[in-house]
């Protein structure tokens, strides 16, 4: 029994043995600090919890004195062992000189590869010191401490961006003490304190925002919070993320507003976020966005107020014109809608030139065709001293179209008139009464043809369609303007000698539309010089050296428009307008209105004739003649109101 206790005891020893060696060696593994000497004393890190104010302060006082061999650089507590960073393996060294030394620098390497670089007399710090104490001018000691520092320097910087300042501290306290830490230490001592100033107010702006105090009030805002930090610290990341978050937040009430229509808003949000972080990229693109939503709202408000035009609902198309215009002033269809309201109030939806003709409501055909006659004013008549002034033009006079008009732009044909003929069995005053006056070619004068009428041209023989009807009366000009107003729903009627001479001048204060003059170009159907009849005669009083190749009408529509795109309007035959003849123009109406007196018997012809001299070919140049007279030199063209 005895040697069974004996042999128990000796297994129990030899167990407790093993354990306490583990036990020692997990000890000096680990925590060595406990089995060295007392430490220098040196900054800790545990300074950096007495908080900012005192942190900073050390942190901008004198540096540490330079190391001297011999010393140690440690502090009491465990080793200097901070958070992962990045790593740059620094590849092991092949050392050369005394054992001692050697060992030295191969535990220093092992240890700052293990990021056991202070704190502990095996740290790398100490380890080097004391192969730099043993060898003074070791080069593997002093490179394995500028490496050292330059890990030092990164974590440093590492952990002030990540907002660390405790660990940053440390850091920055251990690196003063390393070969080339002064200089580094400078610019990272002096992010630290911005940090430590930065910290508190990213917390006092993320409680701001918390409490809804985002962008208001003013002057305290979390907005004005993180300004103060980016003042401090220009690169600031956190900051400048969380005014661009906040910025976000007014640009989707942009969105939000400009889904809803809501323009007005859309707008003043815009600029509220604008304020925040001026012209940014989310800013640029929310106010592309807002700006096409605002021109195809406009657009469309514009397309609305047409219809509402085309409706013959004026107001209404006002109303969406002007939300349009307030939307987008500079939007182009604004200004063509203006104008299309201009055209519909002075021109019944027509534009000034545009042409026409109006349908038959109730067979096929047409009326001829229409030019629109633009709004404005002009000086009729001539006064004394002016070319081929006659009493009879006086006294001038102005005279306003506070509407357009439109005139046919061509003189009623041959072809024209006999669809009217055909559609009403109409008879010309010259079928009833016996004739008109028609060109004799054998004495070079007119005579009465018992049998002319409209059919027939110039001379008595049948007219071609294409030809200006003429051997019709007045009442005859009349009758095809009431039938025009029957069969189209619309108002038509002869010119009235206002409208005439406006239209027949074209825009132009010349005597003549063309300028003065015999024209140089071939512009009208008139009797020039050089014109010939089929026996060769020519003409006492012509336009000097012009020649149109005609003795009697053309064809309508063979020579040049005037400036208002009017074939024919002082050339190939004389017209028929509405008005009464007055001997003068004193009393005359100024509106371009017909002056008519009931039962008068004679009308005012206008325009010139192919045999017409060039004193009345003059735009000026008026006629008296009997409504009654059917001649070969008279023809007509069509106004219609607007």
């Amino acid at each position: 029994m005895a040697g069974q206790s004996a042999t128990g005891w000796q297994r129990k020893a030899g167990v407790s043995a093993a354990v306490a060696l583990l036990l020692f060696a997990l000890i000096y593994r680990f925590l060595p600090g406990w089995l060295l000497l007392a430490p220098v004393d040196l900054p800790q890190a545990g300074d950096a919890q007495n908080g900012s104010t005192q942190l900073g302060n050390a942190a901008m006082g004198a540096p540490s004195a330079p190391v001297n061999a011999g010393t140690t650089i440690y502090t009491a507590g465990p080793p200097l062992a901070l958070a992962p960073f990045a790593r740059a393996v620094r590849p092991a060294p092949s050392y050369t000189g005394p054992p001692a030394v050697v060992d030295l620098l191969r535990r220093a390497y092992i240890a700052e590869q293990a990021e056991r670089w202070a704190g502990t007399p095996d740290s790398a710090v100490a380890l080097y010191q004391r192969a730099l104490a043993l060898a003074p001018g070791n080069a593997d000691a002093s490179a394995g401490l500028q490496s050292l520092a330059q890990r030092v320097a990164r974590n440093a910087a590492q952990a002030i961006d990540a907002g660390d300042a405790q660990t940053a501290q440390a850091l920055i306290n251990l690196l003063r003490g390393l070969p080339g830490g002064l200089d580094a230490s400078a610019p990272l001592q002096a992010r630290l304190f911005v940090l430590l100033h930065v910290q508190p107010l990213l917390s006092q702006a993320a409680a701001l925002q918390r409490d809804g105090h985002a962008l208001v009030p003013a002057g305290s805002s979390a907005l004005d919070v993180y300004r103060r930090v980016l003042a401090l610290d220009p690169g600031n990341a956190v900051a400048r993320r969380a005014i661009a978050r906040l910025q976000n937040v007014v640009l989707l009430q942009v969105r939000a507003a400009l889904a809803g229509e809501d323009y007005p808003r859309a707008a003043r949000l815009l600029v509220q976020a604008d304020s925040i972080l001026p012209q940014s990229a989310a800013w640029l693109a929310a106010r592309g966005q807002y700006e096409r939503a605002r021109r195809r709202q406009a657009r469309e408000l514009v397309r609305r107020a047409e219809a509402a035009l085309a409706a013959d609902a004026p107001g209404i198309a006002q109303q969406l014109a002007a939300q349009a215009r307030r939307l987008d002033p500079t939007l182009p269809e604004l200004a063509g809608y203006v104008q299309r309201v201009q055209n519909q109030r002075l021109y019944d939806g027509y534009r000034p030139g545009q042409l026409f003709a109006d349908s038959f409501v109730d067979r096929d055909g047409s009326a001829p065709t229409m030019v629109v006659i633009p709004a404005g004013q002009f000086v009729m008549g001539a006064r004394p001293g002016q070319i081929g002034y006659r009493s009879d033009q006086g006294p001038p006079h102005r005279v306003d179209f506070a509407h357009g008009f439109a005139l046919a732009r061509s003189e009623v044909t041959v072809a024209q008139f006999r669809a009217f003929v055909r559609a009403t069995g109409y008879r010309t005053d010259a079928e009833r009464a016996g004739g008109a006056m028609v060109y004799d070619e054998l004495t070079g004068r007119m005579r009465m043809d018992a049998s002319a009428n409209w059919r027939d041209g110039y001379n008595g023989q049948p007219a071609a369609g294409d030809m200006p009807v003429i051997n019709i009366t007045w009442a005859d000009a009349e009758a095809y303007c009431d039938w025009l107003s029957t069969v189209t729903d619309k108002h038509y009627h002869l010119p009235s000698e206002a409208e005439y001479e406006y239209a027949e001048r074209g825009g132009t204060r010349t005597p003549y539309w063309w300028g003065s003059g015999s024209p140089k170009q071939h512009v009208e159907n008139l009797a020039g010089a050089l014109d010939r009849s089929p026996r060769g005669r020519h003409w006492d009083n012509a336009f000097a050296a012009y020649g149109d190749g005609y003795w009697g009408p053309a064809p309508v529509m063979s020579f040049r428009p005037n400036p208002f795109g009017l074939f024919d309007i002082d050339g190939n035959v004389s017209e028929w307008t509405e008005d009464c003849w007055h001997d003068n123009y004193i009393r005359a109406p100024d509106n371009g209105s017909a002056w008519i007196n009931p039962g008068c018997r004679n009308r005012v012809v206008r325009g010139a004739s192919w045999a017409s001299t060039p004193d009345q070919a003059l735009s000026a140049w008026r006629m008296d003649t009997p409504a009654g007279l059917a001649s070969a030199r008279i023809g007509f063209r069509v106004a219609r109101a607007l």
